[in-house]
């Protein structure tokens, strides 16, 4: 056996202790990916809503804190229009619906239903349909977003009962924004008909010219229309859910560090533990002239070949851990989409590869360290 077939099986010896220390740096690294997985999904969701040609800008009604509270005058789509920096602007009716089954009895999650006019579409990032449009005026036409799509097992010429009447759906999209991806958009003037809701809108999607400033054209609106208009611009938007994803990026920088500890404790454990059962095998090639750097690089690279295990076993888990908790919940599908990526397998493999040095420094310097005389004689 060669020294490098030496430093892969001497692990495995004690089958029992090698298995309970992988199993508990692989519990820490699958954290580690898992969480990974599910915020740089998040964070490149946002990133393509930012990126998307949609509106900067949404306008809501002062003092309202959400963006399907309160109600705006409709004639203000028009009236904003004119403000300087202002390209285009369009009505928003935003409001949840009960699904129905055919016996017209709710089933399901409340589904959210947008009504905007057909032209304006491309406001609220929607660039491509699989399908078509639906028909301004009272035709009882809606698109429906990929998520509810797959969570609904919906497809083009299908209908959706909402509002005891049922919608044919024309078109399928897709934008990258899991908020968007998860709702549906009928005629505005139909929406506003079936809710009573007539000349009245949720927000305001605002378009702003290439030169304008958000900010700037922001404060003009609330300027000109005081303690009527409130606004917020995608950039904001973004930057608060970014804001929380920074306290999940924070967990899980802090679960890296907690695994860097238990597990550097839990291998340096094991190693002493080999090193112990081991010392007149030591002392015997200490004594046929193995020199102390390479009985160092033995168990260092020992605890290095457990710690990596540990990490693919981890990488599996963290990955199918994920992929089965969504497959249990449909309704995040589309919403809760993993990003793959080398960068986190690489920083999990990199933490197990530091646990496995510190893990392995001590254990391999006593082992170095011990006198061949000294180590034949162990019992």
């Amino acid at each position: 056996m060669n020294y490098i077939e030496l430093i892969v099986k001497n692990p495995f010896r004690n089958k029992t202790r090698t298995s309970l220390a992988v199993i508990g740096i692989a519990i820490g690294i699958a954290t580690i990916v898992a969480l990974g997985l599910i915020t740089d999904g998040l964070e490149e969701s946002t990133e393509n809503t930012l990126k998307s040609g949609g509106a900067e800008i949404t306008v809501i009604q002062s003092g309202t804190g959400g963006f399907s509270s309160g109600s705006v005058d409709e004639t203000r789509v028009i009236d904003i229009r004119n403000i300087s920096g202002i390209k285009d602007t369009a009505g928003i009716l935003r409001t949840t619906a009960s699904l129905k089954d055919s016996s017209n009895t709710d089933f399901g999650p409340g589904l959210t239903v947008n009504g905007i006019e057909s032209s304006k579409i491309d406001l609220v990032g929607i660039e491509s349909i699989n399908g078509t449009i639906f028909s301004n005026g009272d035709e009882n036409e809606m698109i429906i977003g990929k998520t509810v799509a797959q969570s609904l097992n919906k497809t083009v010429g299908d209908t959706i009962r909402i509002f005891n009447t049922d919608f044919k759906i024309t078109g399928i999209f897709e934008t990258g924004n899991f908020i968007t991806d998860a709702g549906t958009y009928v005629s505005l003037d139909k929406l506003q008909n079936l809710t009573d809701n007539k000349d009245e809108i949720s927000t305001i999607a605002v378009k702003i010219g290439e030169n304008a400033n958000a900010t700037e054209v922001g404060k003009a609106i609330e300027y000109a229309y005081p303690n009527e208009l409130s606004t917020t611009s995608a950039a904001d938007q973004m930057g608060r859910i970014n804001e929380g994803l920074s306290f999940i990026n924070t967990a899980s920088w802090t679960i890296s560090l907690l695994a860097i500890i238990i597990g550097g404790v839990g291998v340096i454990n094991t190693m002493i533990m080999s090193v112990y059962e081991r010392t007149r095998e030591i002392g015997v090639l200490k004594a046929v002239g193995w020199r102390s750097r390479r009985i160092l690089g033995m168990i260092l690279g020992e605890s290095i070949v457990l710690t990596l295990i540990a990490a693919l076993v981890g990488i599996i888990v963290g990955i199918v851990g994920v992929e089965v908790l969504l497959s249990l919940t449909p309704s995040t599908e589309g919403i809760l989409e993993p990003a793959y990526s080398i960068e986190l397998f690489l920083r999990a493999l990199g933490i197990a590869f530091l646990v496995g040095i510190i893990g392995g420094i001590y254990p391999a310097y006593r082992a170095s360290r011990l006198a061949p005389t000294e180590a034949l004689r162990y019992e």
